[in-house]
């Protein structure tokens, strides 16, 4: 019923991965990409928008870009788990996945 669930967990992560997603503080001034794997793949600051000597506040925004974009991952990530696990069961049973989240 499962088939071969290793392959289908690493065609999972390669799926995430391609997924991107973003997150952002301080009105743009600290902008975080990610993916759905919750891999951080870049940080951008822009200067002109906050004093970047006040390192507490840049601290605090990069901190709470990157929350935000693993925020988003996460729920990326959710919705794929409930696809696959909704392509994995049986036809007519396709509403069982709901059991396991959403």
């Amino acid at each position: 019923m499962f088939g071969n669930l290793e392959e289908q967990q690493q065609q999972m992560e390669e799926k995430l991965r391609a997924v991107v997603v973003y997150g952002s503080a301080g009105d743009g001034a600290v902008k975080v990409t990610a993916n759905a794997a919750q891999d951080v793949t870049d940080i951008s600051i822009d200067a002109s928008k906050i004093d970047t000597s006040d390192t507490d506040q840049l601290e605090d925004l990069v901190l709470l870009a990157v929350q935000e974009a693993l925020n988003n991952a996460k729920e990326k990530a959710a919705a794929a788990s409930q696809d696959m696990i909704n392509q994995m069961l049986p036809g007519g049973l396709g509403s069982l996945g709901s059991l396991f989240g959403k």
